[in-house]
């Protein structure tokens, strides 16, 4: 398999809890983001195969951000549309690929693994 082809109009949440930062970066809907202490706690995009501050993803973009602008995003234990279709019974992670989400399968050995949800079904639905 391959990333989410994400449609960032079609992310949605569905059930949780959200927080919002400032961007550090130009952030889509559904990216996966990282709060980079180093710069102001600044959300920034995450990646598997970046650093361990990098990969350690807070949660999902909710809406579209350029760098110095609010966003809000959806935490752990959250509930949303990822705007994406999802291999029913699949773990999700942060990719290699910036902000990208991709199944867990897809990750090999050396890079870091940091669940960002699990699909239920095949509608785009993150738990």
């Amino acid at each position: 398999m391959a990333d989410l082809t994400i449609t960032a109009a079609n992310v949605l949440l569905s059930s949780g809890r959200t927080d919002t930062g400032t961007a550090g970066a130009t952030i889509t809907a559904g990216q996966a983001i990282y709060i980079d202490a180093s710069d102001s706690n600044k959300l920034k995009l995450a990646q598997s195969d970046g650093t361990a501050a990098e990969a350690d993803a807070v949660g999902i973009a909710l809406h579209a951000a350029l760098a110095g602008q609010p966003l809000r995003y959806a935490v752990d234990g959250t509930t949303i549309n990822i705007g994406a279709t999802t291999a029913k019974n699949t773990t999700y992670v942060v990719s290699t690929t910036a902000g990208g989400v991709a199944p867990a399968a897809d990750l090999t050995s050396g890079h870091r693994i940091v669940s960002l949800g699990y699909a239920p079904a095949t509608t785009g639905t993150l738990r």
